[in-house]
């Protein structure tokens, strides 16, 4: 499936119009179908679908790992992913609707069982926190291409190890997720930092937390409730990050100068 349509739109600049021809991102819909029952659609780019759902699933606490997993497969027109479990999972009785362009849904926020995350000593500097955000930025190859995609990045603080885009901020998380259970437990990092394009709210700190990450940055703001959440969590989150500064919200142990 294509993951961008060519498109010719007029510009007006300078008291002038132009004709311009360039890239579009496609926006599609994809459903969900767990033990052949549709759960839910997203609105995606239609690029790690299959991996978007099963990081969809672990990051909504459905499945632990992709050991409960026995099979993920897309159709043959691309619309619906079917995830097949090993053992018996329920739906979540009532969906959230999530904030944001091109929102998704979620069904726990502030999940009192998750234990919060502990400060070990494990420090980053300022430098690499810029460093990452750069890194972030030289990843968006669809971006590039046509603007209006959101990019996320799971790294160890010196390297950015995967990168998902998509339309939507949350399922370029639950993409890295996918991409994460996937490579597992070769990819099993001891300290986790995610970059993204996309604002931080609670569903986006929620997502970082199931995967264990002790640092969020993010280009944009965080909401109200995502501070809140990572003060509770022990998450580093990080805001407003460009290549030469950025906010610090919560939890400035994990970063020296």
């Amino acid at each position: 499936m294509d993951i961008s349509i060519h498109t010719v739109y007029d510009r007006f600049e300078s008291g002038q119009w132009k004709q311009i021809e360039a890239e579009a991102p496609v926006e599609t819909d994809v459903a969900l179908t767990v033990n052949g029952e549709v759960w839910t659609t997203f609105m995606c780019t239609p690029i790690l679908v299959e991996e978007m759902m099963a990081g969809f699933l672990f990051n909504e606490g459905i499945i632990q790992g992709m050991e409960d997993v026995a099979d993920v497969r897309i159709c043959e027109h691309g619309d619906n992913v079917d995830v097949w479990t090993t053992r018996s999972v329920e739906q979540p009785s009532k969906w959230r609707r999530t904030s944001g362009c091109a929102g998704g849904v979620t069904a726990v926020v502030d999940d009192a069982s998750i234990t919060p995350l502990q400060a070990d000593g494990w420090k980053v500097s300022s430098g690499q926190i810029t460093r990452l955000v750069e890194m972030l930025f030289e990843s968006q190859e669809l971006y590039r291409e046509t603007g209006g995609i959101h990019t996320s990045a799971l790294s160890d603080g010196e390297r950015v190890i995967l990168s998902a885009e998509d339309i939507g901020r949350h399922n370029t998380l639950d993409k890295i997720a996918g991409l994460w259970l996937a490579k597992k437990p070769e990819m099993d990092l001891e300290h986790k930092i995610l970059i993204t394009t996309g604002r931080i709210s609670s569903e986006m700190l929620q997502k970082a937390v199931r995967m264990g990450a002790g640092i969020l940055i993010s280009r944009t703001a965080p909401s109200s409730l995502a501070i809140r959440l990572a003060e509770r969590y022990g998450i580093t989150l990080v805001g407003y990050a460009r290549r030469h500064r950025f906010n610090l919200y919560t939890h400035p142990e994990r970063i020296s100068n």
